[in-house]
Parts: C-alpha cells; sequence; structure tokens
C-alpha cells in the first residue's frame, strides 16, 4: 500500500474545493487505498489551520475531521532530520515523510527540497493511475 503524508494546505483545498485533486487524494485516503501517515505536530497543524474562521468550519466539524484522520491514519514520532528548509514550520512534514517512507503531498512544493517524494496532488494522482495494474 502506498503511503503519504498530506500537507495541511492538501486537506484544507480538499474540504473547501471537494471535486479537485485534493479532496480525490483525501477519498484515496478515506477508502484506506492510501496510508496516511502523521506525528503529533501535524494534527497539531491541523486543529489550528482548520480553527481559522476564515475558512468557516463548524467546531463539531473540525473535530470531526480530525477524530477521522486519526482513525484512518498512523501517528509516529519522526526522526528531526537537518535538512535545510525554507520554512520551517514545514519540518515536520518533511521529516515524518523521511521517517514513514512516504509520499509527502503538498501544494506547497518550493516550500521543500526537491525530491521525488515530494508531489503535488495532480501528480500523485497520475503516479497512482500507473501503480495501478491492467487487465
Amino acid at each position: 500500500m502506498r503511503r503519504v503524508v498530506i500537507d495541511t494546505n492538501v486537506l484544507v483545498s480538499a474540504i473547501l474545493s471537494p471535486k479537485g485533486a485534493p479532496a480525490k487524494v483525501m477519498d484515496y485516503v478515506s477508502s484506506r487505498e492510501l496510508e496516511l501517515y502523521f506525528s503529533p505536530e501535524i494534527i497539531d497543524e491541523y486543529q489550528r489551520v482548520l480553527a481559522y474562521k476564515k475558512l468557516k468550519i463548524e467546531p463539531e466539524t473540525q473535530e470531526s475531521i480530525i477524530a477521522s484522520l486519526i482513525n484512518l491514519g498512523i501517528m509516529l514520532v519522526p526522526q528531526v532530520s537537518k535538512m535545510p528548509m525554507s520554512d520551517e514550520s514545514d519540518r515536520v512534514f518533511y521529516d515524518t515523510v523521511k521517517s514513514s517512507n512516504a509520499f509527502l503531498v503538498t501544494g506547497n512544493s518550493k516550500h521543500y527540497p526537491a525530491e521525488s517524494f515530494v508531489v503535488a496532488p495532480v501528480d500523485f494522482l497520475a503516479m497512482m493511475v500507473q501503480w495501478v495494474p491492467s487487465n
């Protein structure tokens, strides 16, 4: 099974635009076709961002989303890397990917080192099509 770490921007995009590529990636997570990994810090980040007033996500919905993600995924405490990062707040996502041997699905790939496992949602979906065995 393919492993993923979902950047916060992908989660928010999936919530706000349920027909886009981020939502499709999250559908694969929800159906357990992808194995979701996260750390306690990532969950904290999700909670913080989902609570932004401008997103207009009801507190009950926020709690439900977080509970679902925790139920669907695997929590780990990543080993901290020394990889230079343009934004230190993104380190936890990078380190969780490295610790879980996963793909990082992000809409902000420029925030991360240029690595083959850092992919945009649309590119990740294209990769998934290639992984499906043909009949």
